[in-house]
């Protein structure tokens, strides 16, 4: 059936895809829908035709999904990028995630593990860090969140996912920012002072640490410092980052301290957490808690220690410290030094003597092989786009017992499952874990034992 754009048509939604969008059918072509929930009968407008698939929006609601809710609770959706499901139910969002990460396994890695139920979270207040990229609306400074597959800045006064506190503090620092009439970069020309206004909270301390990203050293931002600390006795912590590169990548590698201490501190599964403004470090600290009991649980087993924990992609450290009441030798290798000192400070400071790598997961993992390095267990946490041949092919060639895969995307967690199966391991469980509730995304957590499959 011919479609072409700006027509409409009725369409009922059948589906949800991997980034919060309804599926439904329009003569045998599959529409995708921002902001439709399955069980909608919708009058769509047509705003996109490729080959294989059409782009909808609503242009109303005939009959509505009984998932859906009255109020998304937020002004800026659907415009903001950030949330894609404030439009249905959190217990809706669950079964939508939860059947998502199964599929992943099932039709890209061909595996079946048993999988426990969605370990679902609070879905409000619950991020530790923002970063807020800025605009001018009417010739005055503005934060806001990117709209969706753009860098069109989307002005939110309060996002519902972020603490209070940090519209307050943002607030501030663009009236300082307008009232000194301060340069906001622009992407297009590589001019401007001021890129990012970027905030991070412990979620257990309450410490706070406000860094704003700039291209240049600049004194400007002395004075804010010295007022912001005064102000707000949670600002342990005011840093510029120094970004001078044309990139989409949000901090450089520079920081300068303007007040306060270079690091804040929180607690993480009862262990003392040390951050610099460089330091990965779940934004869910609450459901990331979570989370690594989960992966504590797969790794142990039915046994009650680890004899050697290699915890590869560590960040600052995290998840080896939850460990490191039940492991003997704890191991970590990440790639960013900075990350790498926050480790050893974190496990210096909860009394633990651990071992980390500055370096390529798979050359470090590489180099853990040829020297004989054989841990029964072997935690992973890799970015986005997923682990490296050489860092499978290295795992496998340790030969731990037990394999832990914590993921942040279902899909190439599914396909490094289904490599190390090729290696001998198979994938007994596994449970999605909602660390980012309202957002499309979805993490999920994998045991892996070798000489099963």
């Amino acid at each position: 059936m011919d479609i072409k754009k700006n027509d409409i048509i009725e369409l009922e939604i059948t589906g949800t895809s991997s980034d919060g969008s309804g599926v439904g059918r329009y003569g045998g072509v599959a529409v995708f829908v921002p902001s439709a929930a399955v069980g909608d009968v919708i009058s769509c407008r047509i705003v996109k035709v490729n080959r294989n698939m059409c782009f909808g929006i609503i242009d109303g609601i005939i009959t509505p999904s009984a998932d859906r809710i009255p109020d998304p609770g937020c002004a800026a959706y659907p415009k903001c990028g950030g949330c894609v499901y404030r439009h249905i139910s959190y217990e809706a969002e669950l079964r939508t995630k939860d059947d998502a990460v199964r599929q992943a396994f099932r039709r890209i890695g061909g595996v079946y593990p048993e999988f426990d139920d969605i370990l679902g979270g609070t879905s409000d207040r619950y991020r530790n860090k923002a970063e807020y990229p800025l605009t001018y609306i009417d010739g005055r400074a503005a934060a806001g969140f990117y709209a969706s597959r753009s860098h069109r800045v989307v002005p939110c006064a309060d996002c519902k996912l972020q603490p209070e506190i940090f519209s307050r503090i943002t607030d501030d620092i663009l009236r300082f920012v307008n009232e000194n009439t301060i340069p906001l970069y622009d992407e297009k020309t590589g001019k401007g002072l001021l890129r990012h206004i970027y905030i991070r909270r412990g979620a257990h301390s309450s410490e706070t640490m406000v860094c704003l990203v700039v291209t240049r050293q600049d004194e400007s931002f002395s004075p804010l410092a010295a007022a912001m600390t005064e102000k707000y006795p949670e600002i342990r912590s005011f840093v510029l980052n120094i970004n001078p590169k044309n990139t989409n990548v949000i901090t450089g590698e520079k920081c300068i301290t303007l007040a306060g201490n270079s690091t804040i501190t929180d607690i993480m599964c009862g262990r003392k957490i040390i951050l610099s403004p460089l330091s990965f470090y779940q934004v869910n600290t609450l459901q990331a808690e979570k989370l690594y009991a989960v992966a504590k649980g797969y790794a142990l087993s039915g046994r009650t220690r680890i004899n050697t924990l290699l915890d590869l992609y560590c960040g600052a450290g995290t998840i080896g410290l939850s460990f490191a009441d039940v492991t003997d030798r704890l191991i970590g290798c990440e790639i960013i030094p900075q990350a790498v000192e926050n480790a050893r400070e974190n496990a210096r400071a909860n009394g633990t003597d651990a071992e980390y790598y500055c370096g390529d997961a798979g050359k470090i993992s590489q180099m853990l092989a040829e020297s004989g390095t054989r841990p029964d267990v072997i935690v992973i946490d890799p970015p986005r786009k997923g682990c490296d041949a050489a860092t499978l092919s290295a795992i496998a060639e340790m030969a731990p017992e037990r394999v832990v895969m914590i993921s942040c995307d279902p899909a190439t967690a599914a396909r490094d499952t289904a490599i190390l199966a090729g290696y001998g391991y198979k994938a007994e469980r596994a449970r999605a874990v909602d660390m980012f509730p309202r957002t499309k995304h979805v993490e999920c957590v994998v045991l892996l034992s070798r000489g099963k499959s």
